[in-house]
């Protein structure tokens, strides 16, 4: 195998949108009457102890096996078999990245767009997110109103023009002038609160409900207004979490109240009740308590397409909860999940290079992609060497480490993880049904629009591992290293 980075494949530009995903797949070929006969699968690679980084390895052909014996450790692929429509993978653009970003060279800016957004030489970002104001990866606590403007009118989005709007109109231009874009609060400016404070939680006050509603439709119309298309919202990023940052608590009830009575009606009377409402946005551990009240309520489950979710329940010592996705799943199949934040906490410098950035990545993607998610959207997609800025030292790693004292970036594992499914899972494409014969092996796997298949196989364990791909009686032999993730991309 070779050594590539950035590795340059000939493969079809991504398309953008729910629109555009839900008719690609639609055209994405008859999977009913998929053949795996004759086809040929490309390897890509990533595993530690070595210079593999996406890399491509040899081509296998796909030939006729029998019945597999229990001793044969086999990767099994179903493309008959279809599940939930792929929106898109992508991160956060913060003002933290935007202000990291703005530091670096414009050489190295351009290596940066190129890195997550080109669908060749990069990983094919086609997904993002940003902060209605700041948040606690913001330089200092603001928002676009004067205090005690009840009715907005000096509401302004200036603050964003100077590193935040510019870094994201550069980002839509790599991705090929698409982006589909979704912004989320963190809380609501101090006076229309009860604790009369951005920070440390605190609750909306009654009195302001329709006040806070109408500041969503005027910064989504604003953005529009500057070349930034809005594909959706969130809520309340984190509306359980009473944090020393920008914060604000809701309860399930009020929630749910929020989006029926207020944020809903508001949006569409603004004429932006198109937009795609995403409720939650916070962990796993509480998600089905929160999506079951929200939804049981018809007049605000006419609202919602869909429900966010993070991977930080860990912190209470528990394990990822995908089954919690499941349950939602099963019992709300016409909504979606969408997984809108995850970072790995505590930046230490001294740990960029720790292989279990990645793993975290890639364990939390096959899962939640085998629980029915159809979207997945990093934090930070750029921090600089202090794992900030941050203005009350919430420190975290990125991806992609822009270092401002030398100029360069520097690529954890983390990017190469994701990129593992973002550059090879196209949005419009089809989950299909995978497994596994052994638990160290993890799989999930999707069914483009063009009619390639991408499995992705992650490998946690200590020692290499061979394996049979095996789809509809054809298979090849492949070899998965310790401590690795690979796509194999069968055409």
């Amino acid at each position: 195998m070779r050594k590539s980075l950035l590795p340059s494949l000939l493969l079809a530009a991504l398309c953008t949108g729910s629109a555009v995903a839900q008719k690609a797949a639609k055209n994405a070929g008859n999977s009913q009457s998929y053949s795996a006969v004759g086809k040929k699968a490309q390897v890509f690679t990533t595993a530690a102890n070595s210079e593999l980084r996406l890399s491509a390895g040899t081509s296998l052909t796909l030939q006729p096996v029998g019945q597999p014996l229990e001793t044969q450790v086999c990767i099994f692929v179903d493309p008959g078999k279809t599940f939930q429509t792929m929106l898109g993978i992508g991160g956060a653009l913060t003002d933290a990245a935007a202000e990291t970003y703005a530091k670096l060279p414009r050489a190295t800016q351009q290596e940066f767009m190129q890195a997550y957004y080109s669908p060749t030489a990069g990983i094919g970002y086609t997904l993002a997110r940003t902060s209605i104001h700041s948040s606690d990866f913001s330089s200092g606590p603001y928002t676009y109103v004067a205090d005690k403007d009840e009715q907005l009118k000096t509401f302004s989005v200036k603050h964003d023009e100077q590193f935040r709007i510019p870094f994201i109109k550069q980002a839509q231009a790599a991705a090929g002038g698409k982006l589909t874009m979704y912004v989320s609060p963190w809380s609501p400016p101090a006076w229309m609160k009860d604790n009369n404070d951005m920070l440390r939680g605190g609750k909306l006050l009654p009195q302001y409900r329709q006040t806070w509603a109408d500041y969503y439709v005027k910064f989504i119309k604003e953005y529009e207004r500057q070349g930034i298309p809005i594909w959706g919202l969130s809520v309340q990023n984190e509306p359980m979490a009473k944090q020393r940052w920008e914060s604000c608590v809701f309860t399930a009830t009020e929630e749910r109240d929020f989006i029926r009575d207020y944020l809903g009606p508001t949006l569409k009377k603004g004429g932006l009740g198109d937009r795609k409402l995403i409720a939650w946005d916070h962990n796993r551990d509480q998600i089905y308590q929160r999506a079951s009240t929200i939804l049981d309520d018809p007049k605000a489950a006419q609202y919602v397409w869909g429900i966010g979710y993070h991977w930080y329940e860990t912190w209470t010592g528990s394990s990822m909860l995908f089954d919690n996705l499941r349950r939602v799943h099963e019992a709300y199949p016409n909504t979606n999940l969408i997984f809108t934040e995850g970072c790995v906490e505590k930046f230490n410098f001294d740990k960029v290079n720790d292989w279990a950035l990645g793993e975290r990545y890639g364990h939390s993607m096959i899962n939640d992609f085998n629980s029915g998610t159809v979207g997945w959207t990093d934090w930070n997609v750029l921090l600089d060497q202090t794992g900030g800025p941050n203005h009350v030292q919430n420190f975290c790693f990125s991806p992609i480490i822009g270092d401002t004292r030398t100029g360069k970036l520097i690529y954890t594992n983390a990017y190469y993880y994701i990129g593992h499914f973002s550059k090879f899972i196209k949005p419009g494409a089809r989950r299909i049904a995978t497994s596994s014969n052994r638990d160290h092996l993890s799989t999930t796997a999707f069914l483009n629009p063009d009619g390639k298949v991408a499995v992705v196989v992650m490998n946690n364990s200590d020692k290499a591992q061979d394996f049979q791909l095996w789809m509809q009686g054809q298979g090849a032999t492949a070899n998965s290293p310790a401590h690795s993730i690979m796509t194999m991309v069968v055409n």
